[in-house]
């Protein structure tokens, strides 16, 4: 496939990923309300003009324009004011209130949202934000646990065919230069092949490059019997490893070097075969450990967001490197979608199940981060309506300990004057993301 083509794929995935991981979180709130009788008159996935929309009850379903988000539209989201604690005529929450409430007939006001009792409340606020959770959880489930985490598997992608002189003068490459003076690989004598799949050595079951260097470090010059795959049968080869002097090579993948700067060699055994790139799966008892990993990670990114966005910003300005770990806009992310869907597309380099692990980390990822981020008790997001129905069932259940009235529902509308305070504020870090993922990206 083309690596333009592919590249513009990726994104296409994370968009339409984007699209439904939104349209689910947003079922997450209208499932439950219409269970409990909240009137719903739209659903939709997009913000701006309508591009596609069907009516069936009393709710439209549709599709805008702009996929960066959505919304499902609950009727009397905010309460009517207070008696004795009026709106000011023509104010921003008078309007949002009679907006909330415009559509309630006067047979449908026990249809309002703020008319929910707490439990139900929480029930429908928090729909949406578990709905992210466990797709997080299932999606990086399947690319650790089925798909499988990319390494260096058992299969071969070269086999030398001597052992030259030089052994790791290509290291990271498999263009070792055979003379005629060069004795013949032990792999090469043996018969094997580049796409075999070692399946055992002397023995030992492998599966992963890593078991394959240390059974043949265990094993020495002594011949071993090695059961390789090849075009779906299993075949036995004799193996018989030379000693050959090899440089030590740091953690950091640097040479290692003496007192007098001199490169430090071992005599070690030597097969002369190189690794090909693969997915190997994750055991289930590891999975769980990773992704509840993944989730405490994301959730301290969120509550560390002022530090992130100051670390983002520092790395745009050219202050310091680029966190892997750290802030990302859509736009960055869409730059590593891209790039995971377009690797090794033309020359088969990357596997494809590589890529979909990718593709599928990082759509969970996407939505353990809209679950942690949607947690902030802050309108206008899922948060600040979770926090306020907390609030309310804390002040009845305070008030009918102590035996007196109940007082009702919290007027959640108050805090818009702080939502739109915080809309402001996400939008700026929104723009300054895209601006670092352009001038800095991962």
């Amino acid at each position: 496939m083309n690596a333009t083509l592919a590249y513009v794929l990726g994104i296409v995935v994370l968009l339409v990923g984007i699209g439904a991981s939104v349209a689910l979180h947003e079922l997450g709130h209208m499932v439950p309300a219409k269970r409990f009788g909240v009137k719903v008159p739209e659903y939709f996935i997009g913000f701006g003009p309508r591009l596609w929309s069907f009516r069936r009850g009393e709710t439209e379903y549709g599709v805008k324009a702009v996929w960066l988000g959505g919304y499902v539209r609950l009727l009397g989201m905010l309460p009517p004011a207070r008696p004795g604690r009026p709106d000011r005529p023509g104010s921003a929450v008078a309007q949002a209130r009679e907006e909330a409430l415009a559509e309630l007939g006067p047979e449908e006001q026990d249809r309002a949202f703020y008319r929910l009792s707490v439990p139900r409340k929480l029930v429908v606020m928090a729909g949406g934000i578990l709905t992210n959770l466990v797709l997080g959880i299932v999606l990086l489930a399947v690319a650790l646990g089925v798909v499988g985490q990319p390494g260096y598997t058992s299969s071969l992608a070269s086999v030398s065919a001597c052992v030259p002189a030089d052994v790791d003068g290509a290291r990271g490459s498999q263009a070792q230069q055979c003379t005629d003076a060069d004795p013949a690989s032990p792999a090469a004598a043996a018969g094997l092949e580049p796409g075999d799949e070692i399946v055992s050595w002397n023995g030992t079951a492998v599966s992963r490059w890593s078991q394959v260097q240390q059974a043949i470090a265990d094993g020495g010059t002594q011949t071993a019997t090695v059961v390789v795959e090849r075009d779906g049968a299993r075949t036995s080869l004799q193996v018989t490893p030379v000693r050959v002097a090899r440089v030590v090579y740091t953690d950091d993948g640097t040479p290692s070097k003496d007192a007098a700067g001199q490169v430090v060699t071992q005599e070690r055994p030597y097969v002369g075969i190189g690794p090909a790139l693969g997915t190997i799966r994750v055991p289930a008892g590891e999975v769980t450990g990773q992704v509840v990993s993944a989730v405490g990670q994301t959730l301290k990114a969120i509550v560390t967001i002022p530090v992130g966005l100051y670390h983002a910003v520092a790395a745009g300005l050219g202050l310091e490197e680029r966190s892997s770990q750290g802030l990302i806009s859509l736009v960055g992310m869409g730059r590593i979608a891209g790039e995971v869907s377009s690797a090794g597309a033309e020359t088969g380099a990357v596997p494809f199940s590589v890529r979909l692990y990718s593709m599928l980390s990082l759509l969970g990822s996407l939505n353990l981060a809209l679950f942690a981020f949607n947690l902030v008790p802050l309108l206008p997001l899922d948060g600040g309506h979770v926090a306020g129905a907390c609030w309310e069932g804390l002040r009845r259940t305070w008030a009918r300990l102590r035996g007196r009235p109940d007082p009702g529902y919290v007027d959640t509308a108050r805090m818009l004057p702080v939502g739109q305070v915080v809309f402001v504020l996400l939008v700026m870090m929104a723009l300054v993301l895209i601006w670092v993922d352009i001038v800095a990206p991962l």
